[in-house]
């Protein structure tokens, strides 16, 4: 921790590490002093199973990239991480890696890494969280070729959809995928993993959920919060759902046959939209009676914001009585009223 090094005294660390009975190895706060140039690496008979390496600093500004990323893209370990230390870039290993996780969060990788890589065929766990990834087709592309990846963190990027006549190609053994904190607005739905589980797209720009888009079979996690949406989403993409999360988005009468058309959902967050109070919301608040608990968060979490003289109101304690809300039923009580007192003059 809090080390400056010339480049040839790093890798030195490194070697004789590698050649140590140490098997994790962390590095924080380095910085990298002098020139950086080619080096041969000596990865044989190592116990290393796990580098961790944050905040570096590399003061070189003319050397050859491959110099610098060559050695860690072949290291022999199960899991690599170098985060917050403004990478730009990564080269695909020399040959099949035993990379099993790889994180390289909080840097700034852009949308060239690992394009036509095939060397990642036994990474599971990839996280790029915080970096200046755009296209979500391109990072598809990317996982393509990772034939075990399971979890895929692309959150906090500037990703966004925006080629509808791409064909998006992922990794067929993906099953959680984080798109949080992106650009996306409901396109993404056109370049979405067929086979995922569990997907997580809060903090975006989606307004609907399109019904014409491919079918998510095995979806069972969806978060949806900190959206546009105007209504809880149907499940006739989603025929596996059983988590929905839709909190803080612009929801005012949510639809009330919900857990009809999603039987298999036990569990739905929506609390914290902006409800209105009125005629059309009871059958929500019923449906909550219903549900057997279904709603997370009730009753803290679902307040009236409309009417303005109901504002702060939680819902539980909306009631309007079933004259004021059925308009058929107001009609023939009014007319059977007038009725009544037309008899009564008359009689008079």
């Amino acid at each position: 921790t809090n080390v400056s090094v010339d480049w040839d005294f790093l890798i030195k660390i490194f070697q004789t590490v590698w050649h140590s009975s140490i098997e994790y190895f962390n590095v924080n706060s380095v910085t990298q002093l002098s020139a950086i140039k080619g080096y041969y690496f000596d990865y044989s008979g190592t116990s290393m199973k796990a580098l961790t390496m944050k905040k570096v600093l590399i003061t070189d500004l003319y050397f050859t990239q491959d110099d610098l990323y060559k050695i860690f893209a072949d290291m022999n370990i199960a899991a690599l991480t170098i985060a917050e230390s403004e990478m730009i870039h990564m080269l695909c290993p020399s040959s099949d890696s035993p990379f099993r996780y790889l994180n390289f969060s909080k840097n700034d990788l852009t949308d060239l890494l690992f394009q036509k890589c095939d060397k990642l065929i036994k990474l599971e766990t990839l996280n790029l969280q915080k970096n200046k990834f755009e296209s979500l087709s391109k990072v598809s592309f990317m996982t393509s070729r990772m034939k075990s990846l399971k979890y895929l963190d692309m959150s906090n990027n500037l990703l966004s959809h925006d080629a509808p006549d791409v064909q998006c190609q992922w990794s067929k053994s993906l099953s959680e995928l984080d798109l949080s904190s992106n650009q996306l607005t409901e396109s993404v739905f056109e370049c979405v993993p067929v086979n995922i589980k569990k997907l997580d797209l809060q903090n975006n720009q989606i307004t609907s959920v399109p019904k014409g888009m491919a079918e998510l079979k095995s979806l069972k996690e969806l978060n949806l919060a900190s959206n546009r949406l105007a209504d809880l989403p149907g499940c006739g993409g989603f025929t596996s759902l059983e988590f929905l999360n839709i909190e803080m988005n612009l929801i005012l009468t949510p639809s009330a046959d919900f857990f009809q058309s999603c039987p298999r959902v036990r569990e739905l967050q929506a609390g914290q939209n902006p409800f209105k109070c009125s005629c059309e919301l009871q059958d929500f608040i019923r449906l909550e009676r219903q549900s057997g608990g279904k709603l997370f968060g009730w009753p803290s979490a679902y307040v009236c914001e409309y009417p303005e003289d109901l504002r702060g109101t939680q819902l539980k304690d909306f009631h309007l009585t079933e004259l004021a809300c059925n308009t058929t039923l107001l009609l023939v009580t009014a007319l059977l009223l007038t009725l009544v007192l037309v008899a009564v003059v008359a009689f008079l």
